[in-house]
């Protein structure tokens, strides 16, 4: 592999990874995953999980390929759509650090939940799904399609490995909400919503030049 080619996968694996594990905040799924397998015994429960993480991939994957043809079938800009991810996930990242975030619904407890409201919109959320399509947009931008390639295959891994710390978290749910306790759920919570704000604004600076260019 090429450094150029290395330093895209490495460029999109990472940045991938990084943005989806903060916006997706495994930490923040375990009241919610608690709350709806609180009637069922812990085998069902774990395989919720498991089919909640699957839904997930998908659909990310799905967003993540579909994204620039959804764009170009109702002629969005790539600038615009980044500018509205950011805005997206900045005012996610908002209601966490302010202690406004999505309220834990327990619709759905001691029956299937895996799609919804675990999967969407507790992991594939807006947030999650503005993420990737603005990165599809910027690997549309990649002139030479082995550049793509290779970008295309890193995403898919980073979407793949936040689902599996995802999975991992769920399956931990118990133990690790006694380690941290209410308390230190909500310290990293809001914490990462300081990041997703972070990320928000990047989002819209890099949307901003695009639309700018004209991109």
């Amino acid at each position: 592999m090429t450094p150029l080619l290395l330093k895209i996968a490495t460029t999109f694996l990472l940045g991938g990874l990084v943005s989806l594990i903060t916006i997706t905040n495994p930490l923040s799924k375990i009241p919610l995953f608690l709350s709806l397998s609180a009637n069922q015994p812990v085998g069902d429960a774990l395989r919720e999980a498991r089919r909640a993480c699957v839904y997930a991939f998908v659909m990310l994957s799905a967003a993540l390929f579909a994204g620039v043809a959804i764009l170009q079938l109702f002629g969005i800009s790539y600038g615009a759509l980044r500018i509205a991810g950011g805005i997206t996930v900045a005012i996610l990242g908002y209601r966490m650090l302010f202690g406004s975030g999505e309220p834990m619904v327990p619709a759905g407890r001691g029956s299937a939940f895996a799609f919804f409201p675990l999967a969407m919109p507790g992991i594939a959320g807006p947030g999650a799904l503005a993420t990737v399509i603005g990165v599809s947009t910027e690997l549309a931008e990649l002139g030479d399609p082995l550049q793509q390639a290779v970008g295309y295959t890193a995403s898919v891994l980073s979407i793949a490995l936040t689902c599996l710390a995802l999975c991992w978290v769920l399956y931990s749910a118990r133990w690790v909400s006694r380690l941290l306790g209410d308390e230190g759920i909500n310290v990293v919570t809001r914490l990462t919503g300081f990041l997703l704000i972070c990320i928000g604004i990047q989002f819209m600076g890099s949307g901003v030049r695009s639309f700018i260019a004209g991109a």
